[in-house]
This record gives structure tokens, sequence and C-alpha cells, in this order.
């Protein structure tokens, strides 16, 4: 079984490691082009590229399966293409240049949560149990036959980022299993059963907590956008990164959007009941702990309602 593995985060990362290690013969690994990182915007490998690397496997970076990537690919006459989280879109002729096609580990229980942020927007919805399949590729979008499935309950303060890394190092295993059922001519893909729903990709507006919602809910999103697009407040018009956040135990209500100190950090009122928040980051400066942030402001604060245009850029 030779393989073309296409990948691009830190997330696709496992899939790689455990398909190389488990000995098919990885023809090439696709990844998308070194991106500038950090303020002073250094061009940086993706990290599947970095993975690549260490493992001495040929490389192809492409920002697109274009027509050149396409004959890069076919001249490597594999068997099977294997994406995770590549960022990109494959088309025809390529989808059907490999005999047994191209498969997908996707990080959600399809056909729920079809699109480009599955996890996350399964902890804004409040989905308590998540999961990954891995499908064939299709033209319309994660819409294949599904091969093999495995469930993973939330745990009850995971971020996106949490499940994520949990689902890339389990899917990973899902992955190898069924590339080895495909080898050896036992797996058996069936059609997605069950109502379809888009996992938009997030935006910096998805990030924005709305108080007058309940607790629950607000928690819910805030889980959902951290770390990335993380989740966010304003405050007169200036945003306020909200970089740990939890319940609050027994806590007295307050006003929505309403600041009262507490230990550890300080109170935001809800629809229900307050939330604890423990670490902020201000416009223009550096991430502190929630208690330090708010002793250096004066007067009552209140967090404008959701909605309110924000001023100042991204933190």
């Amino acid at each position: 079984m030779r393989i073309v593995f296409a990948g691009t985060p830190r997330v696709a990362v496992p899939s790689l490691r455990a398909l190389h290690a488990a000995g098919f013969d990885i023809a090439a690994v696709v990844t998308r082009p070194d991106a500038p990182l950090g303020r002073k915007r250094v061009l940086t490998p993706s990290p599947v590229a970095a993975a690549a690397e260490e493992l001495g496997l040929p490389l192809i970076k492409a920002s697109r399966l274009d027509a050149d990537a396409t004959a890069q690919i076919e001249a490597l006459g594999a068997d099977l293409a294997v994406v995770v989280a590549y960022g990109g879109l494959v088309r025809e002729p390529l989808l059907s240049l490999p005999p047994h096609g191209w498969i997908n580990l996707h990080f959600s229980l399809l056909p729920r949560w079809r699109g480009a942020a599955p996890v996350q927007r399964a902890l804004m919805a409040g989905d308590r149990v998540t999961g990954a399949a891995v499908f064939q590729l299709v033209a319309e979008l994660d819409a294949g036959d599904v091969f093999d499935v495995l469930e993973y309950e939330v745990p009850l303060e995971a971020t996106a980022g949490d499940v994520l890394d949990a689902l890339a190092d389990s899917g990973a295993g899902l992955l190898v299993d069924v590339v080895r059922g495909i080898a050896d001519g036992s797996a058996v893909a069936m059609p997605q059963e069950g109502e379809a729903t888009h996992a938009a990709k997030l935006t910096i507006d998805d990030g924005l907590l709305d108080w007058a919602e309940p607790a629950e809910r607000v928690l819910d999103r805030y889980r959902g956008v951290t770390p990335e697009p993380g989740a966010h407040t304003l405050l007169d018009g200036a945003r306020v990164k909200i970089l740990a956040a939890r319940a609050a135990e027994g806590a007295d209500a307050l006003p929505p959007g309403a600041v009262a100190p507490a230990k550890g950090g300080f109170l935001v009122g809800t629809a229900t009941d307050p939330i604890l928040v423990e670490r902020v980051q201000p416009a223009g400066k550096p991430a502190m702990a929630a208690a330090d942030w708010l002793r250096g402001t004066h007067g009552e604060i209140v967090f404008d309602a959701a909605g309110a245009d924000a001023e100042g850029g991204e933190a």
C-alpha cells in the first residue's frame, strides 16, 4: 500500500507518525507552504512539514491542489491518498487518481458537523459527545461513505484545543486500522445516516461572549473558541480576551455583564449564575491574571452587550 499523505496543522501530525510507524510506504507528504508566524512574521514550516522532514519523507508544498500539484502526486503512483486537515479542496481529476481514492480523518461523528471547524462548533452547540470518522472523500463536502468512527465523551471543562488534541491521538489509531483494512480488502464503507449540520470556519466575531445568555451557553462558546480564534468580551468598545474561565461555585447572582472581584479572578454575571474569569488579555497588552487586571481598573465594570462595535486591534 503506497500512500500520499496530505495535512498541515499540529493535529495531523499524530496520523502521519502513526502511518509511518505502521510501516506503510509513504510516497510523499503534501502540506501547505511555510507561513509567517509571530510578531516578526518569520516564515515557518507547517507542523506536518517539520514532522515529514524529521521522518525523512519527501515533501510537496502547495497552497492548493492545482494542476501542478496534481501532476506531482500522479507521478508518485500511490494506491491511496490520506488527508487530515490539509486546508484545501481535493477536486477531480486528482480525486480519482489513486486506485483506492482519498480517505479523510474528520473530527466529528458524521454527518453531524461537516466542514472546517467540527470540534469548535460541536462544543459551541453544547454537544457532550463527539468523535472522529474516517470516510471516503467525494466531491460533496464531507459527504462520503464512512469506514469507521470512534466516540469521545467531552470532559466537563475541556476546550476545543483539548478535544482536538485527544481526537488527533485516538483518531490516528482509527486511521491506521482503516488503511490496513483497505490494504487487505476487509474495509467496508457505509453511507452516512442522519441530519447533516455545517461547521463553518470560525471568525473573531464567533468569540464574542454574550453575557445575556445562561452561564452554560456562555461557557460552551468560551470552550468552543479556545484557543482559536479566542473568546473575548467588550469594555467601552475595546476587546478583552478571556483566556481562562469556568463555572463559579456558589456565587451570588449578578446582572449580565456586571463584574465583581472573587478569589482567583473575577465574576461576570450571566442570565443565570455568574462565571469565574481567571486570566485575560486586554487589547495591546500581555496576558495577565484576571485579578491583576481588575485591580488596575477604576470604578464599576460592566462589559458591553454583545454586538457592540469593537475598537482597537486584536490583542
